[in-house]
């Protein structure tokens, strides 16, 4: 199994692993959606809740950190699938946990602009809707 390293330099992509490509499954471009090079400025849809989200993902973290361990240590296989079925269901949750809050702030104002902004919002979120399906 291989060791999930984690990128030190600032690359515009937080929590990147390192040697990973910045594409989702199938593909898709996600450097932009990233965060860096994303046009849409500040505050996003999770800037409220930020704190609780970075401790939620620091969770997450030692959830994978747990599993390396458990290689590490020759852990029965099924007891490491459970963790791992663990930590996937925590992203999903975190991952519906952003999307909501998406929906609720950016794709609600887009909404109140109404045309080009709003097809675009509603885009936007049916291609992070179809990628989370993927996974």
């Amino acid at each position: 199994m291989t060791t999930i390293q984690t990128r030190t330099e600032d690359t515009g992509t937080p929590g990147a692993a390192a040697g990973t490509p910045d594409t989702a499954a199938g593909g898709d471009d996600v450097t932009a959606e990233a965060g860096a090079a994303h046009p849409h400025g500040g505050p996003h849809g999770y800037s409220a809740q930020k704190n609780e989200h970075l401790k939620r993902l620091r969770r997450i973290e030692g959830q994978i950190r747990g599993l390396q361990r458990m290689v590490d240590e020759d852990v029965y296989c099924i007891d490491i699938l459970t963790q791992v079925s663990a930590g996937t269901k925590a992203l999903q949750s975190f991952a519906l946990s952003l999307l909501e809050e998406h929906l609720r702030h950016c794709v609600a104002a887009a909404a109140e602009q109404g045309g080009a902004e709003l097809d675009g919002k509603v885009a936007e979120a049916t291609a992070a809707i179809s990628r989370l399906l993927r996974t």
